[in-house]
């Protein structure tokens, strides 16, 4: 697993400086996708490693980042065009920022939810 992690790094890191030279969108495609994986498997070596008793902590940072993304997605969704024209490009940002609000406050809610049903494994019994 290191070395296919090492091998991705490598491989992220050289892709921006070819990228530029070559004017390449195929490149600067691929270097996107290496970095979303990169983050797919730092993110599961970092839940999967954190103790059980931190899990409320990690759950409450993960909502703060979800209003983050909720924050950046309310952008998304009032994008308009330099000149104020509706053009495809608008409409699909729009679009596309509406169910980012949307999916982003589900995961708000659900995380919400979650941290307290765990924090109510805390609680004392009466």
């Amino acid at each position: 697993m290191r070395a296919i992690i090492c091998a991705l790094l490598t491989g992220a890191f050289a892709l921006p400086a070819s990228a530029a030279t070559s004017g390449a969108v195929a490149s600067t495609t691929v270097f996107l996708i290496v970095v979303f994986v990169l983050a797919v498997f730092v993110g599961y070596y970092v839940v999967w490693s954190v103790t059980p008793a931190l899990h409320t902590p990690l759950m409450s940072v993960t909502n703060a980042i979800s209003a983050i993304v909720v924050v950046g997605a309310v952008i998304a969704a009032a994008a308009v065009s330099a000149d104020g024209d509706a053009t495809r490009e608008t409409w699909t940002a729009r679009g596309l920022g509406a169910a980012a609000v949307f999916f982003a406050s589900i995961n708000i809610f659900g995380g919400f939810l979650v941290t307290r049903r765990m924090l109510a494994m805390y609680r004392k019994k009466s």
